[in-house]
C-alpha cells in the first residue's frame, strides 16, 4: 500500500504515562513519528496530542484503534492534510557574515515571508511560521547557501475543518463516562 502522511489527533486525561503508552504503539507497530505535539484542548482536563507519520492506510487505522482502546485516552482519530488547518513554527540561526556577504539569503527570508528576530555581528535568527513546506523549503534554501548554525522546529499544530473539535462530540454523546 502506498505510505502517506498522516496526522493522528489524539485527546487524553492528564495523566501522567499516557505518552509513553501512545508512543509504545507506534514502536510496536515499526512505525516512526515524524512529529509530536503535546498541549492543552480545548476542553478543560484534556490534553490533545498531534502526531505525524509515514503509514499505509491499513496501518494508520491498526494504531489509532490501539491507541483509542487505552483507558485514559478520550478519543483517536487520523487525518489527510486536506482535511486539517496546519501550522509549523521554525527558528533558524544564521550566520551573519555570510548573510551580508550574499544579498541572495536576504531575499531567501523576505520571499518567504519569514521574520528577522535579532541581528548582532555574530549571528541572525530568523522565524517562519507556516505550512510544513515552507518550513522545508527556507531551510532547504539557507543550508544551501552555507549561513546555517543552528535550526529548530516545532512539531504541526493542526485542527480539523470541520465546525468542533471530534472529542466536543464524543464527550457530549458519553456523559454519563465524563
Amino acid at each position: 500500500m502506498e505510505q502517506k502522511l498522516y496526522t493522528l489527533l489524539v485527546y487524553s486525561e492528564n495523566i501522567a504515562g499516557i505518552l509513553n503508552q501512545i508512543t509504545a504503539v507506534f514502536t510496536r507497530q515499526q512505525v516512526n513519528i515524524e512529529s509530536l505535539n503535546v498541549s492543552a484542548s480545548s476542553i478543560k482536563g484534556i490534553h490533545k496530542y498531534t502526531i505525524t507519520a509515514w503509514s499505509d492506510e491499513d496501518q494508520i487505522k491498526k494504531i489509532t484503534k490501539q491507541i483509542e482502546r487505552k483507558i485514559d485516552v478520550v478519543k483517536a482519530d487520523y487525518y489527510l492534510d486536506d482535511e486539517l488547518f496546519i501550522h509549523e513554527i521554525a527558528i533558524y540561526k544564521i550566520s551573519t557574515p555570510v548573510m551580508m556577504d550574499n544579498p541572495e539569503v536576504s531575499r531567501a527570508i523576505r520571499r518567504s515571508g519569514a521574520r528577522m528576530m535579532e541581528v548582532n555581528p555574530t549571528y541572525a535568527t530568523v522565524q517562519i511560521a507556516g505550512l510544513t513546506d515552507d518550513v522545508q523549503n527556507l531551510f532547504n534554501a539557507l543550508n544551501a547557501f552555507g549561513c546555517l548554525l543552528q535550526y529548530s522546529r516545532s512539531g504541526r499544530i493542526a485542527v480539523t475543518r470541520s465546525m468542533d473539535e471530534p472529542v466536543s462530540e464524543y464527550l457530549h454523546n458519553n456523559k454519563e463516562i465524563y
